[in-house]
């Protein structure tokens, strides 16, 4: 069905549409009947246009006292002819008068199909035919056509005259032009302007023109790098200038170029940046309900003030002026005056914070390259800076927790700003992978993945050590001996030829997990199991299932009684 704007004409045309067959085409011509009477100023009754169109009195699918106005029945009288005509086949042999095709008025009246269809918008009556040829196309009946033009004499005038340029005028247009282009710096469109006011002819009329010569005649185009797209480089530069603040009109001068199609490149390459930009976020069902943006997003925050009476057992009064340790820096004391969150505006934080990125990302999936909405874009980032302004308060509110973890690890080979720094990279990444819906405090969450991180500034060796414990801690004690025994001590061949006895008895594929994945190779660089996997083309959980093989296999002969694994 077609786009109406009255809901009681689409159920009438929907009623239609399954009626007789024998009827439809009447109920056409019904419909092309009523419009010309239509008065656009005038508001109809509903009973009176079913009465128009059906013969029948009453209400057919639509409120007895509903008023219909003129100038949105006559859209829904043109939609409503098309649909019944599509309901059914119908003949223009069926027609005692010509019907015309776009093409045939086109040529009956020197004018372009862009024209007729123009003419369409303005009310000229179409049906939907099956021409001699059993194909289906848009028909105008001569009477239709007759009185449209009877009401539009000037208006069909005006088109025949801008629509029809002798093979002279054509040909002075395209000298005129190639004179303009050659010796100025103008653009199409600017030329397109000129000529148009020179000659007494329509923007688009000079603009077809040239661009239809070009397309014809490469070789002696008059703009010929308007037959070549910009590339990716060239859409780049553009991008970039415009940023640092380079006019359009600069832009559509130096690259030959419209000031619309600067704008449409630009609205490309900033739907480019979105899409590539990654935006995680934690889903929730809530998402998605009626009603969310208004639940989710206009929501209050309770002053810091109240929040120790809003949530029992959470002194966030006392937690908010919480002093600063002495033995701080100035600028890292003053963390300290940034209030805690309580429970409930953090759960609010976090909530609006998902929320806002999902609806961006939402957003973002309907980006169509070919057709970039400006308004679309700036909705996006409007989410995005929103979500990044919360994300701040969150990350602000738990600065001294870093703090206070960091001093605790100090005595290794980091300064405490080191050590700082790392912990800030380990907070971003918690703030976006909390699930604030599960009930637990942040900070707890936070702390957890602060320690983790700091637990990896522990040699490595050690930290392999610790994480890959299985029970066989005999051939992690020889991966770390390779690196760590006195070569004066020890007799590293004989420890070797040790070791390669041990694994000779596994297959190569474990052979080479084991000893890639404890740094047992000559190199003695530990590689992961996602490594390994890539390696030998399987997933990660393959080749720790390989692994655990391997082990169960060691367990069995690795006997310090048939080997001697130390010298």
């Amino acid at each position: 069905m077609g786009k109406y704007a009255n809901k009681a004409m689409e159920a009438l045309a929907t009623d239609l549409a399954a009626g007789l067959v024998r009827l439809r085409k009447g109920y056409v011509d019904n419909a092309e009947a009523l419009l010309q009477i239509l008065d656009t100023s005038t508001a109809y009754p509903y009973e009176f246009v079913v009465f128009r169109l059906t013969g029948f009195r009453g209400q057919r699918g639509g409120p007895p006292s509903e008023s219909l106005p003129g100038s949105t029945l006559r859209r829904d009288l043109l939609a409503l002819m098309l649909d019944i005509c599509d309901s059914c086949d119908i003949r223009t042999g069926e027609y005692s008068e010509p019907a015309y095709s776009v093409e045939q008025v086109a040529r009956k009246f020197r004018i372009s199909t862009k024209t007729v269809q123009r003419w369409r918008r303005m009310g000229l009556p179409a049906r939907r035919l099956v021409f001699p040829d059993e194909k289906r196309r848009l028909a105008f009946l001569e009477t239709s056509l007759q009185s449209f033009v009877a009401g539009r004499e000037r208006l069909v005038r005006r088109s025949m005259r801008f629509s029809q340029l002798t093979p002279a005028e054509r040909g002075d247009i395209i000298r005129r032009a190639r004179r303009m282009a050659r010796f100025t710096s103008c653009c199409l469109s600017d030329v397109a302007r000129r000529l148009a006011r020179r000659t007494g002819r329509a923007v688009e009329t000079i603009r077809y023109t040239i661009r239809n010569h070009d397309a014809r005649h490469p070789d002696q185009a008059v703009f010929p790098y308007l037959l070549s797209p910009l590339d990716d480089q060239e859409k780049t530069a553009i991008y970039n200038s415009f940023i640092r603040g380079t006019s359009v009109a600069l832009l559509a001068q130096q690259f030959h170029r419209t000031r619309s199609s600067i704008y449409r490149i630009v609205n490309e390459m900033r739907a480019r940046q979105l899409l590539q930009r990654p935006i995680t976020y934690i889903y929730n069902p809530q998402f998605d309900l009626p009603g969310a943006e208004e639940a989710i997003l206009d929501v209050g925050v309770q002053p810091a003030g109240d929040r120790a009476g809003a949530d029992k057992g959470h002194d966030a009064g006392a937690a908010s002026h919480a002093e600063a340790p002495n033995d701080l820096p100035a600028y890292l004391r003053a963390l300290y005056d940034v209030p805690l969150l309580a429970p409930s505006e953090e759960f609010d934080l976090f909530r609006r914070y998902n929320y806002l990125k999902c609806r961006a990302d939402k957003l973002r999936s309907r980006i169509d390259l070919n057709s970039v909405r400006t308004s679309a874009l700036k909705q996006i980032e409007a989410y995005l800076v929103q979500a990044n302004v919360l994300k701040n308060r969150i990350v602000s509110a738990n600065l001294r927790l870093v703090v206070s973890i960091a001093k605790k690890h100090l005595g290794g080979p980091q300064t405490l700003f080191e050590l700082i720094s790392d912990g800030n990279v380990s907070l971003l990444r918690a703030v976006e992978k909390f699930d604030y819906s599960r009930g637990n405090r942040f900070s707890t969450y936070a702390s957890w993945a602060i320690m983790r991180n700091y637990a990896r500034s522990v040699p490595k060796e050690r930290y392999q050590l610790d994480r890959f414990a299985t029970g066989n801690e005999e051939v992690l004690d020889i991966a770390a001996g390779l690196r760590v025994y006195d070569p004066n001590e020890v007799n590293l061949g004989e420890l070797r030829e040790s070791i390669d006895a041990v694994l000779a008895r596994l297959t190569p594929m474990e052979r080479m997990i084991l000893t890639d994945h404890y740094g047992l190779a000559d190199q003695g660089q530990a590689k992961t199991l996602e490594q390994l996997g890539q390696r030998l083309g399987v997933s990660k959980e393959r080749v720790r299932q390989i692994e655990i093989q391997a082990m169960k296999k060691l367990r069995s002969i690795l006997n310090p009684q048939e080997v001697d694994l130390t010298p």
